[in-house]
């Protein structure tokens, strides 16, 4: 496997250009990278932060068709979603899983004809082929009622997929400069001007380093700063429909044995979910709020702690309080302005705006999209672009799996992962089998370049604690671009609710040590 080398100056070839120069490291910034560097394009990516810094690791952790989209007729939304579910959970089965979702039926909201007539249309509109189909369920005799109020008996089940959202996006950095993209994180677009041949683009590192690039084409990919990005940086006016929304996630002790989640209609015509996470906890969201402001300034309000546990306290026979909340996370979405009414029903369709003409450089902004469909977003792009880009390569990403993902075919019945994670703990018996298990949904495959070669625990080197140790985490810094403990504990591993203080200091030290 290739080893991913950070570049700083320009791309090989005759005249030292970059093909595609795109600004933003989250889910579509990446996506784009990977499949353009895929096609034979020579392709840069700068992030200002860290890969999946924003956004795109705060997301409800789903690859979903987007139930409650066909309430607006958005049925081309769904439908695309739907497919993109089939498509990734083929291609990534080691980061995105089936989840089983129960839906109680609460009298006065929608009519149970309403939403067992949205599920046969969910079921059918996206060519479903891996996942159970819905059905309902009496759920004062089933297992899924048992943490609910008495008054709910009628219910159904349908299947959507949770996903490592963070781990999407750096599995798709990874699959990209492994096909000879330059990632350069920590560093941000400080300007571009239009030359006739294409983008002259100044970029800055965290350090105060400044360098240029040149690219035929740019792509504006930068998430809540879309516009700023646009209109400060690139000195292009630009369309003006954008609309931040804020989406927070609450997360509190388990409220529930199993392994499925819930789906709750509000009073107020939201729904919200409750999902099994990490170390034992259950995550709760979303909301749906107007947001004004510097998006790296985002954070849960109280009013929105208070709105979630009371949607899940309306069905939970436990109440869920604001102090129950262990952690929280929020994050920015940059949608697309319809003219929407509220938050919640604007548009999670994408669109892409270009500015430029057959005989000017353009420059393409992403506005609006769902983690769901960043896959067929990164298409769209290139297809809008390909005027620019003669020579192109055709789309690919469909059906190549992404790092780690090349999991062998299950026997019939078998569960894919679950099979992969059994032969890998057998495997590597000397590590613990929880261990082997988080890596095995981490890395897939990939864990084999941690794990292969060594027989003992004292081969990883330092324990941090929560099974982390040195060996892993030299891995992420040389291949997945890892520098800091949140771009490891909550972007990488996802172990930072399970590491102690103590554990969290020793690999500050380790990692200052590194530099």
């Amino acid at each position: 496997m290739a080893q991913v080398v950070e570049q700083r100056a320009a791309p090989d070839g005759d005249d030292g250009v970059f093909d595609v120069l795109i600004v933003g490291g989250g889910v579509n910034g990446c996506g784009v990278a990977r499949d353009a560097a895929g096609r034979g394009l020579r392709v840069a990516l700068v992030e200002q932060d860290d890969l999946a810094a924003w956004t795109s690791s705060a997301s409800t952790k789903l690859i979903h068709g987007g139930l409650r989209y066909l309430e607006y007729y958005a049925f081309r939304l769904v439908r695309e979603a739907l497919q993109e579910r089939e498509r990734l959970l083929a291609i990534a089965p080691h980061i995105i899983q089936p989840l089983r979702f129960v839906l109680p039926h609460e009298p006065g909201l929608r009519p149970a004809w309403l939403i067992r007539a949205g599920l046969f249309i969910y079921d059918h509109l996206g060519g479903r082929s891996s996942l159970p189909g819905a059905r309902g369920v009496r759920l004062r005799a089933s297992p899924e009622g048992a943490p609910l109020q008495e008054r709910f008996d009628r219910g159904f089940t349908y299947y959507d997929c949770a996903v490592d959202d963070s781990r999407l996006v750096v599995l798709n950095a990874v699959d990209a400069a492994e096909r000879g993209a330059s990632i350069w994180t920590g560093v941000r677009l400080a300007g571009a001007t239009r030359r006739s041949d294409g983008w002259e683009a100044q970029l800055a590192r965290a350090d105060g380093e400044r360098f240029s690039v040149r690219a035929r084409t740019l792509v504006n990919a930068a998430g809540p700063w879309v516009a700023s990005v646009l209109h400060e940086a690139v000195g292009v006016a630009g369309p003006e429909h954008l609309r931040l929304v804020k989406g927070s996630h609450i997360a509190v002790p388990a409220l529930y044995e199993g392994d499925h989640a819930y789906i709750f209609q509000n009073g107020d015509g939201r729904i919200v979910f409750a999902i099994p996470w990490r170390s034992g906890l259950t995550m709760i969201g979303t909301t749906d709020e107007p947001f004004s402001g510097d998006p790296a300034t985002v954070e849960i309000s109280s009013g929105e702690i208070a709105y979630l546990c009371a949607c899940v306290s309306e069905y939970f026979k436990r109440p869920v309080r604001p102090q129950d909340v262990v952690a929280s996370f929020s994050g920015v979405r940059p949608l697309y302005d319809d003219a929407a009414a509220s938050a919640s029903a604007v548009t999670r369709d994408y669109v892409l705006a270009v500015d430029g003409a057959p005989d000017a450089p353009p420059v393409l902004s992403v506005f609006g999209g769902k983690i769901t469909t960043y896959r067929r977003l990164a298409e769209h792009a290139l297809e809008k672009l390909a005027p620019w880009l003669p020579g192109m390569g055709a789309p690919w990403t469909a059906a190549a799996p992404l790092p780690g993902g090349d999991l062998d075919a299950p026997a019939p019945g078998e569960d894919r992962l679950g099979a992969f994670i059994r032969r890998q703990q057998a495997r590597y018996a000397f590590a613990p089998p929880p261990m082997v298990a988080r890596m095995a949904r981490a890395y897939g495959t990939r864990m084999d370049l941690i794990l292969a070669g060594r027989g003992e625990l004292a081969d990883f080197g330092e324990h941090f604690g929560a099974g982390l140790h040195a060996a892993e985490v030299d891995y992420l810094i040389a291949r997945e671009w890892a520098r800091t403990v949140d771009d490891i504990l909550w972007r990488r591993t996802r172990l930072g609710l399970s590491m102690r203080e103590e554990g969290k200091e020793r690999l500050r030290a380790y990692l200052e040590h590194c530099r």
